[in-house]
C-alpha cells in the first residue's frame, strides 16, 4: 500500500496541475505546441483549448505562438511559464515528500502488521 497524491492549482477552478505542467515540458522540448500534443496522445485542438483555458485562469500567457510560413510556425514558454513551471515543479516534489513522510508516520503500524501476518 501507498499514499497517492493528485494537486492542482486552482483559480476558480482548476488552473493548472500535472497534465498541463507536462504539456508544458514537452512544448518547450519540442518547440510546438502540436507536437507536444501528439506527444501525449492529445489532440492539437483540445491542447490549444487547455492552454488558452489556463490563460484565461490564471491571467498571463503561457506561450508565444508564431503562426505557420515559409520558416513554419510554432510556440515557446513565456517567462512567466518558465517560472510557474519551476515553481509548481518544486511545490509538487516538497508536497509528495511530505505526504509520504505524513503516511509513513501514520501508518506505521499497519505495516508493521502486515509484515507479520506475511512471515
Amino acid at each position: 500500500m501507498k499514499a497517492a497524491l493528485k494537486l492542482w492549482l486552482d483559480q476558480d477552478g482548476k488552473a493548472f496541475g500535472d497534465g498541463p505542467y507536462e504539456l508544458l515540458k514537452r512544448i518547450e522540448a519540442t518547440g510546438s505546441l502540436q507536437k507536444a500534443a501528439a506527444q501525449m496522445e492529445m489532440s492539437y485542438s483540445k491542447a490549444w483549448k487547455l492552454m488558452r483555458e489556463i490563460e484565461q485562469r490564471l491571467g498571463f500567457p503561457l506561450l508565444d505562438r508564431r503562426v505557420g510560413g515559409q520558416s513554419g510556425g510554432g510556440s515557446q514558454i513565456t517567462p512567466r511559464a518558465k517560472e510557474l513551471m519551476l515553481c509548481y515543479g518544486k511545490f509538487r516534489k516538497e508536497a509528495k515528500e511530505a505526504i509520504e513522510r505524513i503516511y509513513q508516520k501514520q501508518f506505521v503500524s499497519l505495516s508493521k502488521s502486515q509484515e507479520r501476518r506475511r512471515t
